[in-house]
Order: structure tokens, then sequence, then C-alpha cells
């Protein structure tokens, strides 16, 4: 009983980080221009054919942008 309540544990945390990392991707950009990292980023997702949500950004001397990539 043991042993099977272990591999159902197992198997449900493997089937959720897989599920977790088919899903969204994390993707970084920099410009010296909001505009211009945004260009960064949507040249990324449309590469690799998926939708974009900006989920944060800095400036300093130059804009650092990170975003999430979806289907």
């Amino acid at each position: 009983m043991k042993t099977i309540k272990a591999m159902s544990i197992a198997a449900v945390a493997a089937l959720s980080l897989m599920s977790a990392a088919s899903f969204a991707q994390t993707v970084t950009a920099t410009s010296l221009t909001l505009d211009g990292a945004e260009a960064k980023i949507a040249a990324q997702a449309h590469q690799q054919n998926e939708q974009y949500k900006i989920i944060e950004a800095s400036n300093g001397n130059v804009v650092h942008m990170t975003a999430e990539l979806y289907k």
C-alpha cells in the first residue's frame, strides 16, 4: 500500500511539473527604450508562434523587460 501511495504522489508531482512547463516560457530583452524591448519580446514570441504577456519592465540606463510566452 505504501508503494502505491508513493508512486501516486510521484506521478502527480511529475505531471504537475510537466504541465506547468509546457504552458509558459519566460523570455527577457533589453533595449534603450520600452518600445525597443517590447519589439524584441514580440519577435521572440512570433518566432515561436506564441503570444506574450509582459510581466516586468524596469529601466535605468537601459530597459529590461520580462514576458511570458503562451499558446
